[in-house]
């Protein structure tokens, strides 16, 4: 009872010293790659890139604690990131106190949901995702993850578009205009670094050599080369014009979003109270708002591409100081100092009295040391209900990545696999570090083919995971400093290749076309909508559910006849000749109110095309359950084929399909004796009084009765 609610006290039992040794070992693995995987996600989440390392440190350890595998390695992955960004940048400004502030609150709410459906033994519920729509959705998001670090590197900034594909051709844009080249630099040598040792020796943390590397190279060269000056420094009357615009916009809006708050509070008070004229003067006032908001947040657009369209060349002065000209206009007389000088823009007003240039490349910068505050995130009503649709995503697809690695890793390991069990380690594991600063984490597959291949035996490996992540948070983050966001960029798309699995949908086909089609629908779907990822999953569900629910209602209906084989096919298939007198009909599925009308059809159009037909016989091997509207169906059958003057009879029928036959008193309407255990005694029994008299003289079935005997 206690390794239910513990499972992790099963760990200990044979536990040896060589066990500890290899769950050591494991452990400090993973964490190898863990460390800089977590930072270059956490940005892929549009979050900075230390909470990565928040989202490392409780969630691998509550998930091993509480889980059933042994092996998964649970904390930030490419996927989950992706979606926590597209679920909360329509919110908040990637990066702001708000967004972080709604990241930890939609890891508790997916948290909260993962732990219900294990506690409520509700994990079935991820069947709802077929693997064909995650096959779609993750080859797109595979794309859209990498064609997302294109910015960082080429070195250009743009603002997002509403649509990923408007984004990209942004970024071209921009990097056509200017390419920073060292940090497209030492993009590639993290791909190289990584490559390399990845052919040499696999077992070799490829990531972490990269990191290690690349951070020792930017700190020697001086990649990152940043200042901060007056606004007189800028020798460009245009660029000091595009500056105070800017900062107008900027503050416009912030004004405007103070009185919308206000309108908004009004129109609720006005709602409540059912002060109809009230509340539609506040709704016209918000409706204002909101275009004066939106054209001022376009305005800011233009002149924040404009401003980092600006390139300058920098030119020190006696004194130390730095003035910045138009590239191309540096006085004559004046030497440049050879690097390109851009200006910072983000969302927030520039200061005019210390204006950041930047001479050099993007890096990570100051991490904060120690562990984050230990709090619940802070509740709203309102945005719990946007983003909770977000939240069951999130939470599913999470868990499904999860649950495929965990099952994958039992299959090699034969260890015993829970699936709601895995729900409620995933649920605290995402809880307890919603509190602890993290942002929404699942299993990682890359990572725990690493643990798996360390020689992890239990859990305790993701335990020490956790404490090394632990004690880099406590006294190395000063040394992540200067990593380059293009390093960062490169760790990502070197992950996210491993997504991309075009066999997915030719597998997919080859199963069935329909699911290859959902499969590519999903996929096209997905990066079309592309940041809404959410409704790219939404329509291969429905697709899913629109095919089970269509061929539910139009279930295959067989006519069965012989071959030279003595065995019973389907006549249409292997092109088999029927007898004139006997139909033999298959139903395969369950027979319910939403075919009950298609089997009586069916059987209607054999009735009218066979007028030699003498007796019906009626496979139920397939009919696994029945409803009431199914039971009325075959009395209502029952009595259209006796009505005719031919005989029906049913073989295979099933314990529960014979149960309802029997409370309905159906069973004594059809007669027991025309109720057979099988289709070939029913068959034999039936054969000679329907050829009486008939004018059949080859009959398909004939030499099957011989067999038996009966003939």
């Amino acid at each position: 009872m206690l390794t239910r609610i513990f499972p992790f006290m099963g760990w200990f039992k044979k536990y040896s010293g060589a066990a500890f040794r290899a769950d050591i070992i494991s452990g400090l693995t993973v964490a190898l790659v863990l460390i800089p995987q977590s930072m270059a996600y956490a940005q892929l989440a549009g979050m900075p890139a230390y909470y990565g390392l928040y989202a490392s440190l409780l969630p691998p350890m509550v998930a091993a604690l509480f889980g059933s595998s042994r092996q998964l390695a649970t904390g930030p992955v490419a996927v989950v990131s992706l979606m926590t960004a597209a679920s909360l940048e329509p919110l908040a400004t990637a990066g702001s106190e708000g967004y972080i502030a709604y990241a930890l609150l939609l890891a508790l709410l997916v948290g909260v949901f993962q732990f219900l459906l294990g506690v409520l033994r509700l994990g079935l519920v991820v069947n709802f995702l077929s693997h064909p729509v995650v096959n779609g959705f993750t080859n797109a998001a595979a794309i859209i993850i990498a064609s997302s670090q294109l910015s960082k590197m080429f070195g250009v900034y743009v603002d997002k578009a509403d649509l990923q594909y408007e984004t990209i051709v942004r970024v071209v844009k921009a990097a056509v205009h200017y390419t920073h080249f060292p940090s497209l630099g030492m993009g590639i040598l993290a791909f190289a670094i990584m490559v390399g040792l990845k052919k040499i020796n696999p077992k070799i943390p490829n990531v972490l050599c990269a990191v290690v590397i690349t951070t020792v190279l930017s700190w020697a060269i001086g990649f990152n080369h940043d200042t901060a000056v007056n606004v007189s420094a800028i020798q460009d009357a245009r660029a000091v014009e595009v500056i105070g615009e800017f900062n107008k916009s900027v503050n416009g809006i912030e004004e405007l979003a103070f009185k919308r708050t206000q309108l908004a509070a009004l129109e609720d008070k006005a709602k409540a109270e059912k002060n109809r004229i009230g509340y539609f003067d506040a709704e016209h006032d918000l409706q204002v708002l909101n275009y004066q908001v939106n054209l001022l947040k376009h305005k800011s657009h233009e002149y924040r591409a404009e401003l980092r369209s600006m390139l300058f060349s920098g030119v020190e002065q006696s004194d130390g100081s730095i003035v910045f000209f138009p590239q191309g206009k540096v006085p004559a007389g004046m030497k440049d100092d050879g690097r390109t000088w851009r200006i910072k823009v983000g969302n927030k007003p520039l200061s005019t009295e210390s204006l950041r240039m930047m001479g050099g490349g993007a890096v990570v910068g100051n991490v904060p040391s120690g562990f984050p505050p230990l709090a619940v995130p802070a509740m709203d009503l309102k945005v719990i209900l946007k983003l909770l649709p977000f939240a069951v995503i999130i939470s599913l697809l999470g868990f499904m990545e999860a649950i495929s690695i965990a099952k994958a890793m039992a299959a090699k390991t034969g260890q015993r696999l829970d699936p709601n069990q895995e729900l409620i380690g995933q649920g605290l594991a995402n809880v307890l570090g919603a509190c602890c600063s993290a942002y929404p984490a699942s299993g990682s597959f890359s990572r725990s083919a690493v643990n798996l291949q360390a020689g992890a035996v239990t859990g305790l490996s993701s335990v020490f995971t956790s404490g090394i992540v632990a004690v880099t948070l406590l006294f190395f983050t000063p040394l992540l400093y200067h990593l380059p966001q293009a390093v960062l960029a490169a760790v990502i798309m070197m992950a996210v290749i491993g997504l991309i699995n075009a066999s997915g949908f030719i597998h997919a086909w080859k199963a069935q076309k329909y699911d290859g089609a959902i499969s590519v629908i999903s996929f096209v779907a997905t990066l079309s909508f592309a940041p809404h990822l959410d409704k790219g999953i939404m329509i291969g569900v429905a697709l899913s559910l629109g095919v089970f629910l269509y061929k539910s209602m139009r279930p295959n209906v067989a006519a069965l006849s012989k071959g030279e084989d003595s065995v019973l096919r389907d006549a249409s298939i292997h092109g088999l000749r029927e007898c004139d007198h006997i139909a033999v009909v298959r139903f395969d599925g369950p027979l319910f109110f939403a075919n009950a009308s298609f089997l009586e059809d069916q059987i209607t159009d054999r009735l009218l095309n066979m007028p030699k037909l003498r007796h019906l016989i009626l496979v139920c091997n397939g009919i696994n359950d029945i409803d009431a509207s199914g039971e009325e169906a075959l009395s209502l059958i029952v009595d259209t084929v006796r009505s005719g003057g031919r005989d029906i009879s049913f073989s295979g029928v099933n314990e529960t399909v014979m149960a309802v036959l029997e409370r309905t008193h159906l069973l004594e309407k059809i007669g027991k004796d025309h109720v057979y255990s099988d289709t070939d005694d029913a068959l034999c029994r039936t054969h000679a009084v329907a050829h009486a008299d008939g004018t059949e003289s080859d009959c398909p079935l004939t030499t099957y009765c011989r067999i038996n005997g009966n003939v």
